[in-house]
């Protein structure tokens, strides 16, 4: 059985559902962002167990297709962004299309709708918390970072950058004081 899970975007996050899973006596096969698939089917009264459970950690038991969809979308960005692969250098629509056999248009404003925001802004919030912590890391220059991140040039991620924090990259660096957003309030939307 399938179950989706809102708010789950970290490995901490995997590694406590485990735990409530085991807790709870449910067998799972995978526990990934955002999904788990055990071997059992819930009973109602076992669903609100687990829905309670996650509850108390700040994640939540989806039952809502569209939701359960958003949550997907969410979760593929998030671990394209920080496990950088050929999906970067892929359309980002033509990805998501194919991944989830949904039309892209139909994707991007249902996501509009209930996020606040867009796919292509969600994505883009992601990218720089990603390279705000590469920069804090500070283990690779700016042009390693930006061709791993996919960026054309140096230039644009700076410009990208300086656009959306009001500073540059650079400057970024020698204020490593500046607070990162937790990567589950990254890219919410004005509700």
């Amino acid at each position: 059985m399938k179950l989706f899970i809102k708010y789950m975007v970290s490995m901490r996050c995997k590694i406590a559902v485990k735990e409530v899973l085991n807790k709870s006596g449910l067998h799972y096969i995978m526990v990934d962002l955002g999904e788990v698939e055990i071997m059992e089917d819930l009973s109602p009264e076992q669903r609100e167990q687990l829905r309670l459970a996650l509850q108390s950690l700040g994640l939540d038991l989806m039952d809502d297709k569209r939701a359960v969809l958003i949550e997907r979308v969410k979760n593929t960005i998030i671990d394209m962004v920080h496990k950088p692969n050929e999906a970067m250098k892929t359309k980002l629509s033509v990805y998501l299309s194919q991944k989830f056999n949904y039309d892209y248009t139909y994707m991007s404003n249902l996501f509009s709708e209930v996020q606040g925001t867009t796919i292509e802004q969600f994505l883009i919030s992601q990218k720089i918390e990603r390279i705000k912590e590469l920069l804090i890391y500070d283990e690779l220059n700016i042009t390693e970072i930006a061709y791993i991140m996919n960026y054309s040039s140096v230039a644009h991620l700076s410009n990208q950058f300086k656009k959306v924090t009001g500073l540059s990259p650079s400057h970024f660096k020698k204020f490593k004081s500046i607070k990162r957003i937790p990567i589950e309030d990254v890219g919410k939307g004005r509700k």
